[in-house]
């Protein structure tokens, strides 16, 4: 069979649906019942696309039809082509954007920020600028940031304080540091694109806002610290070695460098003011500055390995020594300024400063007559023949201010021309003063907006670079140990050949080439920190983690973060005024060392946690290597200075824990949050192997709140009663239920359960916000208490409030709610509180002072005990003393039940005051007889009122009043008044709680008035209603009758005792299992509760939840 079909369609109606024809097709394609026509046609109507006509020629089940095509027409010209081919996603195009606007926008992301369609248009039209590749992007950069000022100024000292070997572990374990840094940071940066904030940005998106902000403001202060340490060398470069003749101040006193170190102070701020007037020009002048810093770096090294072969005894520069006492050449020169003449002659300089004339006899220092003076070569080249090498292999740690390889220590003396050292030398020491001249790798992925393929470049020419450094670093250590004299390596500036820079004495073909070289490149290196830091400063006041920074966000017209670039001046400034090279360069450690460290965390996580998006291209990482790298930064940090890594930890910490106060709202996915969840697991499975011990019981609570119209809590005290129950611990859930269907009503879902959590941390209760939506609330009710938790990690207490408008409503939906959760949560085995008159109980932020009264009637597993207990743990509650009564009955001896009680509680270890109560045993009052018989005929009213909400709008009320209980009251006295009011309809929608307005305090008491407030019972009946004979004939149930006398007694046993109290506590009776009854069992816990202000009606959920035992 080949019949054929013609399809049509309206673009207005979805798929498979009509709206002009009342038989909805069941599915996309199907076909009419009617086999009379050959037609299958979806309706026709008119649409902003317009009427599209024959769509195509469909065949029957076999296919062979003659092939026939129709005319595809549109009436609307504007019909875009995806629209045409992609009908089928049409109406999709309109909520989501396009694939193709979506890879644009991709393609344009660069700084870590989001182009608009503007932007990406614009980027489009632009002409793309050459991108750069692994050596100009990456290695070159890289390399320039590493090389600094201690490899021309301190790495010679260095390898003579400490030996050859010390020295090469030194370099050794610094190299490694930075290595397995670049291995984890190279995983890090191929894992995504990095903008500006370099290291700063892969911590702050792997370990959250709070440690990224903490880490980033020491990665700034180093980055801040860094330019003044670059400032500081290059000054000690330009007035040490290159022009002396510029000192403005000399040391008056020898022994002191007070007067030295205010030269670096004055041009270390006059130079800072000129690189901060380059940084201020524009990045086009610090990038034009950046190739020549580079080319001496680069110039500079070749030079120095070109010196170190060709260096020989012929044409090193002279020492002179004394003995094993270097002298400066100033000393050993006739007049300290003529010829140098280093002898033991009696007239010669050398003489003069150890000998003191006595008329014609000339005495001199024994050591001086003990040993000889020598004059050999500095730097006598490998090739000399001596063994050098071996000379320096060891160390000659020392105090500041004492000789070199004396035994025992003795001081130098300055005026004759002894080097001594200038500062207490370590293994740590030098350690913390080396590390800087490894920092820098993270230039290259700070570049990755610039770089062809940023996923290879980062990785190969980081780690290329610092193969190369640490290659240069390792050999100058051994090249140095091997070719100059350990004497005048430990020669920190040079004195003893003339205040020459060493490791310029050793370049070839003459010191100027290193002077000039090293001057411009630690320049240079100060004029890139001074450019990066303020760049970082303002990436970290843009993303807003840390609001006292957000001032800090603000740039020029030209994109120039003026305002960073000032308070990192500033910054730079008190560096400078610290003056020592010495001095800043730990503190640079530090800032450096916590970055790394973190940089390795985040790896380490982020591999550990497998989070599913971690996958970088670079695939040469481990977890082991991660953590070796932190575990590295951690121990140089203490090596170095164990003050200054507790000082560079607090400032962490601070800052942590002020963004996390501040409440950062930045949600990056990072790291923290995948190890929370799987400490979160681990603890959940924990849990699941068994229920707490009843030492560990604590209520996990959760609190059924009600909401207005508005989706607002109706009852606020609720949070207030939660928190101070909870005091901080535990589990806190809040829940609620929105009557109707989920697709419809998912939003205000959504909008009460963001309503609940900001209220939650408002109220500062410790907990979670949940909602459900569900046809009937005694449905959503039942579901919330079976389902909400994980796990083991669930409540076992439920907080439900009182239906406090039952009485007033003929719908039994008004109470009946309240009664089925009663009867679910006893069903699940768990606790239940009710707190009656909830808008009387105090806030957290009011303070009690009085009683709190327990009324323990039966035994509750101890929640009675336990509840009282950890309301005072509070501040609200903590002053109200606790009073604990119990009912005994014709049977008991209250006495020795008093005696008891007393020592439960001691063994309990809660101190309160013990009452025995004695229930004598009396006959039925007339009261409770018509009360009892009212609570019937109104039940069975009920009964005959079969109505309707809507016909209950034009009703009119019958209202019963009686006076309360505390007034003695006689047959005689009962007095049932029949009025007419107008209908006051409060009926929620919701209907899980239907209150009226009343009054403030509980049932329509003020808290002035005296408790001989009527009570009304309200009930709506129609006009000119007629009820049969035997509701006014009507008997009460003995079993009621009995129950409404055990109510009001208790009540006035208990108002008499408690009416003062702050808080009663009361065991709440069982519902009935029957549905029958079950109104009459609401009116019995309204008459239990007449009263009283504050009420909280207590069930146990059938376990014991205190414990005498330890």
């Amino acid at each position: 069979m080949s019949s054929r079909f013609k399809v049509t369609k309206s673009e207005q109606d979805r798929i498979g649906e009509s709206s002009a024809d009342p038989v909805k097709l069941k599915a996309y394609g199907s076909v009419s019942p009617d086999t009379d026509s050959p037609t299958v046609k979806i309706a026709e109507g008119n649409n902003k696309f317009g009427t599209v006509g024959d769509y195509a020629v469909i065949y029957g089940e076999d296919g062979k039809g003659e092939s026939e095509m129709a005319h595809l027409t549109s009436d609307d010209e504007t019909h875009g082509a995806s629209e045409r081919h992609m009908a089928l996603y049409e109406d999709e195009f309109e909520r989501r954007p396009k694939i193709s606007r979506v890879l644009g926008t991709l393609a344009n992301y660069q700084a870590g920020i989001e182009p608009s369609e503007h932007d990406v248009e614009k980027a489009a039209k632009r002409p793309k600028s050459a991108k750069l590749g692994t050596l100009l992007g990456v290695y070159l950069p890289t390399i320039q940031n590493i090389f600094g000022v201690i490899l021309f100024i301190r790495l010679t000292w260095i390898v003579g304080t400490a030996g050859t070997m010390e020295a090469f572990f030194i370099v050794f374990i610094c190299c490694c540091t930075t290595l397995l840094t670049a291995i984890s940071m190279s995983a890090i940066a191929t894992n995504g694109v990095v903008p500006g904030g370099g290291s700063y940005f892969m911590i702050s998106r792997s370990l959250g806002p709070e440690f990224g902000g903490a880490v980033g403001i020491l990665f700034y202060l180093g980055t801040s610290f860094a330019s003044a340490m670059y400032i500081i060398g290059a000054i000690e470069i330009l007035l040490t070695y290159m022009a002396p003749q510029m000192t403005i101040f000399t040391d008056n006193n020898s022994e002191t460098t007070d007067d030295w170190f205010n030269n670096f102070r004055v041009y270390g701020t006059c130079l800072l003011i000129l690189l901060f007037i380059c940084v201020f020009l524009g990045v086009q002048f610090v990038s034009k500055f950046a190739t020549l810093s580079l080319a001496c770096v680069i110039l500079s090294i070749l030079s120095i390995y070109i010196g170190i072969f060709a260096s020989n005894p012929g044409i090193s520069p002279s020492i002179c020594s004394l003995g094993n006492r270097l002298l400066t050449e100033e000393s050993i020169r006739i007049n300290g300024t003529g010829p140098i003449w280093c002898s033991k002659n009696a007239s010669g300089p050398i003489a003069q400063n150890y000998c003191t004339m006595n008329g014609t006899v000339q005495n001199c220092d024994p050591y001086f007559n003990d040993q000889d003076v020598s004059s050999i070569p500095g730097i006598p080249g490998m090739f000399s023949g001596r063994d050098v090498f071996n000379e320096n292999g060891f160390n000659e740690y020392t105090e500041a201010g004492f000789l070199y390889k004396t035994d025992p220590p003795k001081e130098g003396n300055a005026t004759r021309g002894e080097i001594a050292a200038d500062i207490t030398t370590t293994f740590t020491v030098l350690l913390a003063i080396f590390f800087p001249s490894c920092t820098g790798i993270m230039a290259g992925s700070n570049r990755s907006g610039d770089l062809a393929d940023a996923q290879k470049s980062i990785p190969v020419g980081t780690i290329a670079a610092i193969l190369t450094t640490s290659f240069v670093y390792l050999t100058c250590v051994l090249f140095f140990g091997a070719t100059i004299e350990g004497a005048l390596l430990r020669d920190k500036f040079g004195e003893s050949i003339g205040g020459g820079l060493i490791i310029a004495n050793l370049a070839w073909p003459h010191p100027w080439v290193i002077l000039i070289g090293s001057f411009l490149s630690t320049v240079g290196a100060g004029l890139q920190s001074l450019t990066g830091a303020p760049r970082l400063l303002q990436a970290i006041a843009k993303d807003g983690v840390i609001p006292f920074l957000n001032v800090f966000a603000v740039t020029t017209k030209k994109g120039e973060p003026l305002r960073a670039l000032f308070l990192t001046a500033a910054i730079s400034e008190l560096g400078i005024l610290i003056a020592s090279l010495d001095l800043v360069a730990p503190i640079i450690t530090m800032f450096f060392l916590m970055c790394y460290g973190f940089v390795n965390l985040a790896c380490a996580l982020q591999t550990l946690l497998k989070t599913p998006s971690w996958r970088p291209r670079f695939r040469f990482y481990h977890w082991s290597l991660s953590l070796l790298g932190l575990g590295l930064c951690i121990a140089l940090m203490f090596i170095s200075s164990w003050y200054y890594a507790l000082a560079a930890l607090a400032i962490a910490f601070c800052i942590y824990k002020y963004i996390e106060y501040k409440g950062a709202e930045k949600e990056w996915g990072d790291g923290i949050r995948g190890l929370a969840m799987s400490a979160a697991r681990y603890s959940l499975l924990r849990l699941e192997e068994g229920p707490p011990h009843t030492k560990n019981w604590r209520p996990q609570v959760l609190v059924l709140m009600k909401l207005t119209p508005d989706l607002e809590p109706k009852y606020m005290k609720m949070f207030d009663f939660a928190n101070q129950l909870k005091a901080g611990k535990g589990l806190t859930l809040v829940a609620s239920v929105l009557e109707g269907n989920y697709k419809d009503r998912f939003a205000d879902a959504q909008a009460a359960k963001e309503k609940l959590k900001t209220l939650l941390g408002r109220e500062k209760v410790k907990g979670f916000a949940e909602l459900l939506v569900a046809e009937k609330t005694t449905e959503g009710i039942n579901h919330i208490i079976q389902t909400a938790g994980l796990g083991g990690f669930r409540h076992n207490s439920v907080v439900l409030g009182w239906p406090y408008g039952w009485r007033h409503s003929e719908d039994r939906r008004s109470w009946k709610i309240f009664l089925d959760t009663v009867r679910n949560v006893a069903a699940g085995q768990l606790a239940l509180m009710v707190p009656k008159g909830i808008d009387l109980y105090p806030d957290s932020s009011e303070k009690m002072s009085g009683t709190i009264d327990v009324w323990w009637i039966v035994h509750d597993g101890g929640m009675l005990m336990l509840l009282p207990f950890l309301l005072r743990q509070h501040k609200v509650w903590r002053n109200c003393q606790l009073r604990i009564f119990t009912v005994a009955q014709l049977e008991d001896n209250s006495i020795q039940m008093k005696k008891d009680l007393k020592t439960f509680l001691y063994h309990l270890r809660i101190d309160a005051e013990v009452e025995v109560v004695e229930m004598m045993d009396s006959d039925i009052t007339a009261y409770t007889y018509e009360r009892t018989l009212m609570m019937e005929q109104r039940t069975e009213m009920l009964k005959e009122m079969q109505l309707t909400r809507k016909e209950s709008y034009n009703l009119a009320e019958v209202v019963v009043t009686r006076s309360h209980v505390h007034h003695p009251i006689s047959q005689g006295e009962i007095n049932v008044d029949i009025a007419v009011e107008g209908t006051d309809d409060s009926e929620d929608e919701g209907g899980e709680n239907i209150d009226v307005d009343r009054p403030e305090g509980q049932n329509g008491v003020t808290n002035q008035e005296n408790y001989s407030e009527a009570n009304q019972y309200t009930f709506s009946a129609p006009k000119n209603v007629t009820f049969s004979k035997e509701v006014f004939d009507i008997k009460p149930d003995k079993r009621n009758v009995r129950r409404m006398h055990t109510a009001v007694k208790l009540n006035e046993v208990i108002v008499q005792k408690s009416h003062e109290a702050k808080l009663v506590l009361l065991n709440m009776p069982g519902p009935p299992t029957k549905e029958t009854g079950e109104e009459n069992y609401m009116e019995f816990l309204e008459v239990l509760t007449e009263g009283l202000d504050r009420v909280l009606l207590v069930r146990g959920g059938g376990r014991e939840v205190i414990t005498i035992y330890s």
